[in-house]
Parts: C-alpha cells; structure tokens; sequence
C-alpha cells in the first residue's frame, strides 16, 4: 500500500508555496514569489505580501496538480504552516488549507513552519537517523534544534537574542547600498573580498557567555561594529572596501554559527547535523560548515538551494512525516501563532 499523498501548504512570509509529497517523494513543488513587490520598500510589508497570498493562492494550486497531473480527490491530508510568521499570510494559507479540508473531507495538519526547513531535507537525503541536530537559520530564525523525532520531539537548544543571521545579512548589504534582498549581493561579493582583511567580533563567544548562552546566538553587536567601521572610513575620506567588508563580516557569521553547532553536537553526542533555512544558501556557512564538520566526524546533510527558502515541499514533508507517526489531525479553528515555539511541531 502506498503512503499517504500530503499537500503542503506554505504562506507564512513572501512565498506562496503548494507542494505534494507521498512518503519521502517529492511530486511536485510550485512556489510564486512576491519578493519583487517589497524590493522598492527595502523589506517586507505585510499588507503587501497578503493580496499577493490572496491573488497566487488558487493559480499555484492549480500548477502544482497540473504539473504532479493529479486531482483534488486524490489527496490525503493537508499540512498548512500554523506559525510562526506573518499574521496576514498565515491566515491566507491557513484558511485556504481549511477550506480544502472541509472541502475534500481529510485532515488538516497545522505545523510549524521551522521545523519544516529541517524536515524538507528527508526528501533529499532519506530517512532522518533516531538523533540529529538542526541549524535553522533565515532571516528570521536562527536556531538550534535537537531532533529525536521531527514529527513529534523537537527541543529547542537555543536561539538568537536579537538579529537572526539573515537579518544581519540584509542590513549590512543596506550599509553597502546593496539592492534589498542584500543577503545574496553579500554574498556574492564575499566571494570576491578577504575574509581576514576585517577582525570583526564574534556575537557570545567569550568564556563569560557559555554558561547562559552557549547555544545561543547574537549579531547585533557584530552588525553595529560594521556600522562603525564602514562610518569610521567615510568620516576619514577613505574608500569602503565593499567585497573586503562583505567577507569579513561574512566570516564572522558563519565561523559563529558552526563553531556552535559543532560544539553542541559534541556536547550531545550527535554525529548528524542538518542546516537548513533560507541563509543555509550562503557559500561561506556550507564550505565552513562542510570543512568543520569532516574534522569532528559529523555526517552533514544540507538540501539543495531550491528547498532552503520557503516553500510548500517543505510543509508537505513535514505534514508527511507527522501522517507517518499517526498525529491526530488538527482542528478546523486552529488560529495561527505568528511567535509559534519550535517546540510545538504541530497544533
């Protein structure tokens, strides 16, 4: 008997996602992108990125079964991200989600959409092990969850107590007079620039952080330091150095966020590790995360740039995997919770 076939349901920022997964296959993963739309406003306005759910909502569907060529009576259940997010488009997909529930007489799974970044990677790579540790790092989350099973036992190690990394990422390429999204043009002039050109501060690294905040992160101090320094040349009359700046900062974050999470698996005992999340794209974080995790022995496991920002393939494995393991469905008048803890896999 074949497994479940899930729909997956992704509104929670700028992306409509609409995906079909049955088991650990992927059928079909159609996203529609506001992304444009708020570029002229330098971040995301979420009256904005409503109308755009509103209007993409029922065309994406309508890709995403005729490109898997199956119809509406053929599905199982439907995943909805339930938080955390954006009030407005969390309430456009999950009240789309709700309708085709009561419509179609099958069950509604409102999980969490975090926790999802990680659970997409079991579409890539297989099976999770029975213990792994996830790094969920976006532009909002930037998180250390430990995994004995993604569908119902998520711990929160920890988080950041102020700018998630791609956060830090967009704001710097703002100081840069980088075109917003500016994390991808950090990126890629990072690529171009010396990482050691630039000692710029690592967020809760010092001995006097680790017993409050060994697994948490912090990059507001380091996005300020950049601040000051880019200020300190112009005030002085000198050139930035653009891709020097971008590299080393760039540098910071990622020798961050691995030097922790390889530390926290050593200290949990844990030889998989999963990054996922829209800043997972970031060069410098795999090649560093990649290199790290060799040394310690850890199996790495990073899904393909396609599946790191937010999409409905995502829902749908983690809708999936929650099917799997006999989660009773969720209630039709499940509100979402845009402050959602990573604790809570489903609601």
């Amino acid at each position: 008997m074949s497994a479940p076939l899930v729909l997956g349901i992704e509104s929670s920022c700028d992306e409509t996602g609409v995906a079909l997964v049955r088991g650990d296959e992927l059928l079909v993963d159609a996203v529609a992108s506001s992304v444009d739309e708020h570029a002229r406003f330098g971040g995301i306005i979420p009256e904005v990125a409503s109308r755009a759910h509103l209007e993409a909502m029922i065309p994406t569907l309508e890709r995403a079964l005729g490109e898997a060529d199956v119809d509406l009576s053929e599905i199982d259940a439907v995943a909805v991200t339930a938080g955390p997010g954006l009030v407005g488009p969390l309430t456009v997909g999950a009240s789309a989600a709700k309708a085709l529930a009561v419509a179609l007489r099958k069950p509604l799974h409102g999980v969490n959409h975090v926790v999802g970044h990680a659970a997409v990677d079991q579409l890539v790579h297989g099976p999770f092990p029975e213990r792994l540790l996830a790094l969920v790092v976006s532009g909002g989350h930037s998180s250390l969850l430990l995994v004995d099973d993604i569908a119902t036992d998520v711990t929160e190690l920890g988080s950041t107590l102020d700018d998630a990394a791609g956060e830090a990422f967009d704001k710097v390429g703002r100081l840069l007079g980088l075109p917003y999204p500016g994390g991808p043009h950090v990126d890629r002039l990072a690529r171009e620039g010396d990482p050691g050109a630039i000692r710029f501060p690592r967020g809760l690294t010092a001995a006097k952080d680790q017993a409050a905040h060994k697994d948490d992160f912090s990059f507001s101090g380091l996005k300020t330091a950049v601040a000051r320094w880019i200020e300190a040349r112009r005030d002085a009359g000198e050139p930035v150095p653009v891709a020097d700046v971008a590299a080393s900062f760039a540098a910071a974050v990622a020798d961050v966020l691995t030097a922790k999470t390889i530390a926290a698996c050593e200290r949990h005992g844990i030889d998989t590790l999963v990054v996922g999340g829209g800043f997972s794209a970031n060069s410098q974080l795999r090649e560093l995360a990649a290199q790290r995790c060799a040394e310690a022995g850890i199996t790495l496991r990073i899904p393909p740039i396609r599946y790191c920002t937010d999409n409905g393939a995502m829902i749908a494995a983690l809708g999936s995997a929650v099917v799997a393991a006999g989660v009773q469905p969720s209630r039709l008048d499940i509100p979402v919770d845009s402050s959602m803890p990573l604790t809570t896999v489903t609601v």
